[in-house]
């Protein structure tokens, strides 16, 4: 047994943010994803179907679901989704240990389905059931999504013969909802969105993993839950990796409990390491910088080095690098890493905590410790004239909110930031949202908010002002990303047929019938019922949109738009 782990009184690793089944805690949405499992694999066969974000536990679900499977059920196990239609069968095979049979004048792929055809009925005839599970289904190119319809297809006369449990991110749901899609997607016999851990599961969660760890005491303390979960929002995988580095931490200076403070200093060294995503804006600079130390060993580095959004004081960055030989050394060792948790640490330590140097956008790709925590004014960080994020922030921000703090802000505007390729003039004009546009004039490069759009004409708002160009010139300049915030609405997620979300099924009626009282209120258990989808279908056919009666994105926007006249638009009226 290692030292850190006898100085916590443990037995294993408790946070590991590798997927353990017998870690597993038994969280209100992991339970009712089991019973979605279980009630697809009792159906005659069909496609079975587990999404959720990125660490919210789906692996682990699966692990355990799978080590608790009858001795009947055969199980082949993907974990690469990123296959050809002929790696995919071949994998498939060797799972259910089948050899295909070459023939002549026969192609591979057949011989593969042959092969596990014939597998698959006489399996049949022994009782037995095959379970095929594919992860990170989101990767999954078309001709394959359409070979495991066509497997689906393998049956009797009276049965299906296989079932396929496909698990991925959230963006899957977005493929399956393509037209395209439709028929692999009508096969879904049972689907389930696993959300993060509730707010009042998290000390349970904790505790739980501590419990099969072999602790015998609370090693958090409880200040430490509130600060948890504003800093994770329930994600097990975020939750494993700061309580993780706090436990390290707390190891490292002779501490047996972790206080809130000790987690916030964990926090700041977990999040960035982690998601590499977040604060990636003036990374660059960082590295500039970082390599200069190096060379010169911080001598001269008072200049102010600048890009286009942020100017910093390199001079200031021996607050955060005390001592360069020990940067030098630790460059050598890993200099990326340094890189990247430096750049965020620099971004982060904004004066005062306010809107002023960073936007919603910045802070949804921000860890929450980063937005409240870190108010260090040693490490100055300074926003230039012109900040595009923070000019389409305030679109959002009333006055009287203009003076929150991030996180606050964060809390009670609920926003959420979109970036899509955006070239048609009338998608622009659908999608009804001011955005941040990414310009090349002259060799230079800026970003602009779009504000307006009237005939044929944008508005956008930059440094010198507000200007007026053609559309058509615009897609000359402009690389054709478009980031737009708009509000989802409680409890949201991409609603289908058969789905329960009690929350988002009252906003949707009630936002309805304030639009149309012709609308009728419809008693559906939580469920997203036909009837429902009925209805959503006829709001999306009169107002332009896929009638696909799937509750996305575009048609909450534009019942938020229709149904609350404070979101910003870029529709001039009349226009």
């Amino acid at each position: 047994m290692s030292l850190y782990l006898e100085h916590f009184g443990l037995t294993r690793e408790p946070f590991s943010i590798v997927p353990d089944p017998s870690f597993l805690y038994p969280s209100h949405y992991h339970r009712q994803a089991v019973a979605h499992l279980k009630y697809g694999l009792e159906r005659e066969g069909g496609f079975v179907l587990l999404t959720g974000e990125v660490g919210t536990g789906k692996t682990t679900l699966i692990r355990t679901f799978v080590k608790g499977m009858p001795a009947h059920v055969r199980i082949a196990y993907l974990l690469n989704s990123q296959l050809q239609v002929g790696d995919l069968l071949v994998s498939v095979c060797h799972e259910l240990s089948i050899k295909p049979v070459a023939r002549e004048g026969l192609s591979f792929v057949k011989a593969c389905i042959d092969a596990l055809y014939d597998d698959l009925l006489a399996d049949h005839a022994r009782g037995n059931k095959t379970l095929i599970i594919i992860e990170e289904a989101q990767n999954l190119a078309r001709d394959v999504l359409e070979t495991l319809r066509l497997l689906s297809n393998l049956e009797t006369h009276t049965d299906k013969l296989l079932h396929i449990l496909l698990v991925g991110q959230p963006e899957f749901l977005e493929t399956l909802a393509r037209h395209d899609m439709r028929q692999l997607n009508q096969r879904v016999v049972a689907r389930f969105h696993l959300k993060p851990i509730e707010r009042k599961e998290l000390a349970d969660y904790i505790r739980h993993r501590l419990h099969k760890a072999g602790a015998t005491r609370p090693i958090f303390e409880d200040s430490c839950m509130p600060i948890m979960y504003n800093l994770t929002e329930g994600v097990p995988r975020l939750i494993n990796l700061i309580c993780q580095h706090a436990l390290v931490a707390a190891y490292a200076t002779g501490r047996h409990s972790i206080s809130k403070r000790l987690l916030k200093e964990a926090a700041t060294e977990a999040l960035p390491l982690f998601e590499s995503q977040r604060g990636v804006k003036g990374r660059w600079i960082v590295s500039l910088v970082l390599a200069l130390v190096v060379v010169l060993g911080g001598v001269g580095l008072q200049e102010v080095i600048r890009n286009d959004d942020y100017a910093i004081d390199a001079g200031q960055l021996t607050d955060l690098i005390p001592n360069t030989q020990d940067l030098n050394a630790k460059m050598l060792v890993d200099g990326r890493q340094i890189n990247d948790v430096l750049a965020d640490q620099l971004l982060s330590k904004q004066t005062g905590g306010k809107f002023a140097g960073m936007s919603e956008l910045d802070i949804s790709q921000s860890s929450p410790n980063q937005v409240g925590d870190l108010n260090d004014s040693s490490i100055q960080v300074k926003a230039q004239r012109f900040d595009a994020k923070n000019e389409l922030l305030k679109l959002w921000v009333s006055d009287s909110s203009s003076g929150l703090s991030y996180a606050l802000a964060k809390e009670i505007l609920r926003l959420k930031e979109e970036t899509i390729l955006l070239s048609d003039f009338n998608a622009m004009r659908a999608l009804d949202r001011p955005g941040l546009v990414t310009l090349v004039q002259n060799g230079r490069v800026k970003t602009m908010v779009l504000i307006a759009i009237e005939n044929n004409f944008v508005t956008l708002r930059g440094e010198f002002g507000d200007e007026k160009l053609e559309f058509s010139y615009l897609l000359t300049v402009w690389n054709q990303e478009y980031t737009y915030i708009w509000r989802p609405p409680p409890n949201y997620e991409v609603l289908q047929e058969g789905q329960r979300n009690e929350r988002l099924i009252n906003w949707l009626q009630e936002r309805l019938l304030k639009l149309d009282d012709a609308y009728e209120r419809i008693i559906t258990g939580g469920h997203y019922t036909e009837a429902i989808q009925i209805q959503v279908r006829e709001f999306q056919r009169f107002h332009g949109l896929k009638q696909d009666g799937i509750l996305g994105p575009k048609t909450i926007m534009i019942i938020n738009r229709l149904s609350d006249p404070s979101i910003p638009s870029i529709l001039i009226k009349g226009n």
